[in-house]
Formats: structure tokens, sequence, C-alpha cells
């Protein structure tokens, strides 16, 4: 049972300035706060666009040129639900940094009681008291509670930073389901242009056919070559249907005819962005700052384990009237206060207290090793879109030039099996070589829009302090 003192009131002031020193003169075990080194490279594999702007510094709306994908990327960030809940999750967080806050001071409520109670005499007596009281209040003289705000704090701002990387990434999923769907657009009507075309090619090769001027070899290849246009342009169909489906989910909501693609005006045009230093993506990441902030909290964690070890200092207090009868409690004379002070000192605890600090531990090693991957996944993503960036414009160029060459191709071979000096089976191969590199080029175009789109993503775009 704890001791309790009644000091007279007079005493109450020259407590204060006690309080307030107990409070200020409490110090932190955490560790001081390092941040690790960076375990990549100090420079990219390929070289970058080391002039111009940054993505950190470039809003999504300078990014994307397009006015179109700009109102699905907006309606996305109002409706999408993945960034709704992070975005709730900070709330979340808020709270509990408030409550643990909340905890540094003093908790003081309204108190009123009754008793009363017979004595061995006979004597009935009774006692009344109404007043405030504080329980259980700890001062905070080895810093962990200060540990414990800290954390919490640290656990607020990782949630402020993941609700920024969800956006990020909710931009970058936005514009390549988008243009994924725009490609889409644009192969099926390839698809149906090569339909129209291989039908009327059936129809006169049936003619033909009667005429006696072409085999029923002939005559089968066109049929081959009609039923599989007839199956790729099945497989656009199912491949459209299902960017559809992945954008609205995205945008949150049925996709406006306002916002969809336009396959006949393929050239997106999307900013470029500075590649810059790999150190600068540590600043420019949001999910990279959130892993830092992960392991500050995980740092802080490490003071509040350690000061477990020592003693906790708490205060109990109350001030009220108290009387022995109902009609007396506010009278003058019967007002008073109480403290009872408390110092818990571990003495045996089976070792607890050292199995949580070496779990802090152990969880501060484990939030450097995140801390550490996500540095280096950072630097991997970037070093693939810009080596996307130095090879996808070659492979777009001779793709256009074989394009060309396909085509003429397939002029020739049909002129000359009309002409009677070519088989059908060249003009097959033709047929099929050109529609193979047509749909290879609008790939190819895809792949260059989303990498470009990447590379934004990579480098820490579509946030904005």
């Amino acid at each position: 049972m704890r001791d309790s003192f009644v000091f007279p009131r007079r005493v109450l002031p020259s407590l204060a300035p006690l309080a307030a020193a107990l409070l200020l003169a409490g110090c932190s075990f955490a560790p001081t706060y390092e941040r690790p080194a960076a375990p990549i490279a100090a420079a990219w594999p390929s070289p970058g666009v080391a002039e111009g702007t940054s993505a950190a510094e470039m809003d999504w709306r300078e990014f994307v040129q397009d006015a179109r994908l700009r109102e699905a990327i907006g309606l996305a960030l109002a409706n999408n639900r993945d960034l709704r809940v992070a975005t709730l999750n900070i709330e979340q967080v808020r709270a509990q940094y408030q409550i643990q806050r909340a905890a540094r001071l003093p908790t003081v409520n309204g108190a009123a009681s009754g008793t009363r109670q017979s004595s061995s005499d006979g004597d009935i007596t009774n006692a009344f008291t109404a007043g405030l009281a504080m329980s259980g209040w700890e001062i905070d003289f080895f810093g962990r509670i200060a540990s414990l705000k800290e954390a919490a704090l640290a656990q607020f701002l990782a949630s402020e930073e993941a609700r920024n990387a969800a956006q990020t990434s909710l931009v970058a999923s936005v514009a390549s389901t988008w243009l994924s769907l725009q490609t889409s657009d644009e192969l099926l009507a390839l698809t149906q242009r090569t339909l129209q075309t291989r039908e009327d090619s059936l129809r006169l090769t049936q003619l033909r056919f009667k005429s006696g001027v072409v085999s029923a070899l002939d005559l089968r290849q066109a049929e081959s070559l009609l039923a599989a246009a007839q199956g790729t342009l099945a497989q656009q169909q199912r491949q459209r249907a299902l960017d559809l489906n992945a954008l609205t989910l995205l945008v949150g909501q049925p996709v406006p005819a306002s916002v969809l693609p336009v396959a006949s005006d393929a050239a997106v045009a999307l900013s470029d962005v500075a590649s810059g230093l790999p150190s600068e993506v540590l600043m420019r990441r949001a999910d990279v700052r959130a892993a830092e902030q992960q392991l500050m909290a995980a740092n802080a964690n490490i003071g509040a384990a350690r000061a477990a070890f020592f003693p906790r200092i708490s205060l109990t207090a109350s001030v009220g009237s108290a009387s022995s009868e109902l009609s007396g409690l506010f009278k003058s004379g019967s007002w008073g206060f109480s403290l009872a002070p408390q110092a818990l000192l571990p003495i045996f605890d089976a070792g607890r207290n050292q199995a949580g600090l070496e779990v802090a531990k152990a969880q501060r090693d484990i939030a450097v090793a995140q801390y550490e991957k996500s540095i280096q996944t950072a630097f991997r993503e970037v070093a693939d879109a810009l080596a996307g960036r130095d090879t996808l414009g070659e492979q777009w160029t001779a793709q256009q030039a074989q394009a060309q060459a396909e085509s003429e191709r397939f002029r020739l071979a049909d002129l000359r099996y009309r002409n009677g000096v070519a088989s059908y089976l060249d003009v097959l191969d033709a047929q099929r070589s050109l529609f193979g590199i047509q749909q290879a080029l609008s790939q190819t175009r895809l792949a260059q829009q989303q990498n470009r789109v990447a590379l934004y993503k990579a480098l820490g775009g579509g946030w904005k302090p």
C-alpha cells in the first residue's frame, strides 16, 4: 500500500517548480540516430540526363501533356480506394501520436465519493469527499515516455510518406494502364483493317479457284490466314476489355467517355526528366523516406526499452473538500489535498526487460535492412528505366525501317502474284510479316511511353511536399 502525505495548502505552490524541474530533467537513452550509408553505386549504370527538371520538382500535371490522361489521373486521385485508405491511415496514426504525446501530461478527473460505516461500539460515521484527482502520472525522468512519443511521431511521418508513395504509384499506374488501353485500341483497329484485307483476298482467291487459275492449296492458305486474323481480333478485343476494367478500378468509378484515349492519337506527350545522381533518390522517393522514418521509430524504441531498467516514478494527487456531513462538504475549512509519490525499481522480472531491449535492437536492425533494401530497389528501378530509354529508341528506329521494307515487300509480292510471276505463298508470307511488324511497332511505342512513366515514378515524381 502506498504512503499518503497530506500537506497544508500553503505548501502546494512551492511544489510546482519542483515538478517542473523533474519533468525537464528527463534524459533519453535512445541511441543517436545516424543515417546508414547508401549501399548503392555513385553513378547509374546507364548515362542519364543530368540537366533539366527533376521528377521531384515536376508536378504530374507538368509531366502529362494529354488532357484526357490528366482528367483520368485527377479522377483517380479523388476516388481511388487504395489512396483513400492510405490517407485515412495518416489520421489513425496521427491520433495514436496524440495519445502518446498526452501521456507526458497528467490526467485530471473530477472525483466524488461517500462512505458510511459502523464501529464496534455501534457508532455510524459518514465521510464525503469531492474535488479533483490526478492518478498515476509518470514523471518521465529517464525519457521512457519521450522515446515512445518520438517513435509515435516517426510512425506518423512514415504514414504521410506512405501516402505520398501511394500517390506516386497511382499516378504511374493510371498513366501506364491508360497508355495500354490506347495501344489496345490501336492494335484492334489494325487487326480490323488486316481482317478486311484478308477477307477481300479470300474472295478473290475463291473466284480464281473457281476459274481454275489457282489451286486448292492457295485457297486453303487464304482461309487459314483469315482465320488467324479472326483469332487475333478476338484476342485484341479481350485485351481491350481487360485494360478498361483495370483503368476503371484505378479511377474508382465508371470511366467517362471523355477520358478514354483516342487510338488515332498515339503520340502522347510526356515530359522528360533529369536523372541526377543516385544519392538524390534518397530525398526524392517517398517510399525511401517512409523507410527512414520507420528506422527512426525503431531507434527511439530502443530508448524506451533501456529506460525500463531504471526506476519509474509516478505521482498521485488530489485536492478537494472532505466532511462527515454532506451539507458541510463545501464549507470553509473543509479543503485540503494529498500527494502520494511512488517509485518502482525493477529487481527481478525473469529477464523481461532485457528481452524487451533485445527485441527493440533486433527491430532496429530489421529497419536498417529494410531501409537499405528500399534504396537498392529505388536504384534498380531507375537503372532499369534508364536502360530502357537508351535502347527502346534504337529498337523503334530499326522496326520502322523494317516496317517500311515489309510494306514494300508485300506490295511487290502481290503485284508479282497478280501477274502470275510468283506463288500465293509469297504473298501470304509477306502479309504475315507486315502484320507482325506493325503490331511490334505499336508495342514498342507503348514500351517507350510506359518506360518514361516508370522513370518519372522511379525518380520520385507524382507528388510534391
